[in-house]
């Protein structure tokens, strides 16, 4: 009963709780401020933020699994919920952290979870989904990247960050770093010294086209006038190593171009970006979209968390993807038919979307 009581529960009931301080919504939900990258109770005494920068997550570890941190003043992780499966979800929750602290290489499986908590792998792993939106091996590995960054930022050696965020080997951790980190850990300490990347910006169907990559594939996309364009690069990527390099980024370069052009379906390049675990998997699931094809975000966020009411989340991770081209968010829209948000202006989005569905039809009315 309490498990349908805490998921019926709904945005607008949350926030009138935070409003009112609702001492009976405590460890039933806590609110993120994106403005501040912090996590409250809904009972919390800071100034309330406004309603446009919150966002509401069943428990904290959800919270932090986006990358909020939890408040000082209201210590939502003492909070405790009535409801058995977010008490379960946060129970192994605590069990993959303290394998972490224990020096674990690699999250506990499945039946260590189920021997732990106690039920079946397969129920627990799909309450774990449906609350966090990702599994327990996935938590526990954004939960030892997270470690191993924290421990970099405050000076440890990487030999030192390593073992205490539970990586057993350094093979182990290089593995990791390429398709999460997005360089070296030795340069991430640095904040990205040491990293090399090349550019170019090329006219485009959109306008002025930025690609950048390292030598592992396409890492920033972006549009706009070319100092505009240089200056953000240089934000994203402010110790590291940035060059011109027409040539050597010419062929994946006149792949997006084709693809902007209608040529191609999908610019199938090597990328090398950096995100949450979350992020990773609504990233994903864009990539699965065929061209031409739109999604609403509830039904991305039901097929990615098995809760259509997570659709913020997943705009969220719409609106972060560093190469919104090649990863397709334009080809998510809003539940009533309209275009929802887009990084460069609602124009260009309608522009792709009605470009790869004159091209679809073209290629099946062709055969």
């Amino acid at each position: 009963m309490t498990e349908k009581r805490n998921s019926t529960m709904t945005d607008q009931s949350r926030w009138q709780a935070v409003q009112g301080r609702d001492g009976t919504a405590d460890g039933r939900f806590v609110y993120a401020v994106t403005s501040t990258g912090i996590y409250c109770r809904p009972t919390c005494a800071s100034r309330r933020p406004l309603r446009r920068n919150v966002r509401f997550f069943d428990l904290p570890e959800a919270a932090e699994q986006e990358g909020f941190r939890p408040c000082k003043r209201c210590k939502p992780t003492e909070s405790v919920s009535s409801d058995a499966a977010v008490q379960k979800v946060r129970e192994i929750c605590g069990f993959i952290e303290q394998e972490l602290e224990l020096g674990a290489d690699g999250s506990p499986s499945l039946a260590a979870i189920a021997e732990r908590v106690g039920g079946s792998p397969h129920h627990l792993q799909r309450t774990f989904k449906r609350l966090l939106g990702v599994t327990p091996a996935q938590y526990g590995d954004a939960r030892r990247l997270s470690r191993l960054k924290a421990g970099l930022k405050q000076g440890e050696s990487v030999t030192n960050a390593m073992y205490d965020a539970g990586y057993g080997a350094a093979s182990r951790l290089y593995e990791r770093s390429n398709s999460q980190l997005g360089m070296t850990p030795a340069s991430y300490a640095k904040g990205g010294k040491g990293a090399r990347m090349g550019y170019t910006i090329t006219p485009s169907p959109l306008g002025r086209l930025m690609v950048a990559a390292t030598e592992r594939g396409v890492c920033f996309l972006s549009l706009g006038e070319d100092a505009h364009l240089i200056a953000e690069l240089h934000r994203e990527y402010p110790l590291a190593e940035i060059v011109a390099d027409e040539i050597v980024l010419g062929d994946w370069v006149r792949t997006v171009v084709a693809y902007l052009e209608g040529a191609i379906p999908h610019p199938n390049l090597p990328l090398d970006v950096q995100g949450t675990a979350f992020q990773r998997r609504v990233w994903q699931e864009l990539m699965q979209i065929p061209a031409g094809v739109t999604r609403t975000y509830s039904e991305l966020a039901e097929q990615i968390s098995g809760k259509a009411t997570a659709r913020r989340a997943v705009a969220r991770g719409c609106a972060t993807n560093p190469v919104s081209l090649i990863i397709p968010c334009h080809r998510v829209v809003r539940g009533d038919g309209g275009l929802g948000g887009y990084r460069w202006g609602l124009k260009r989005k309608a522009a792709l979307i009605a470009a790869e569905r004159e091209e679809r039809q073209r290629r099946e009315q062709a055969g």
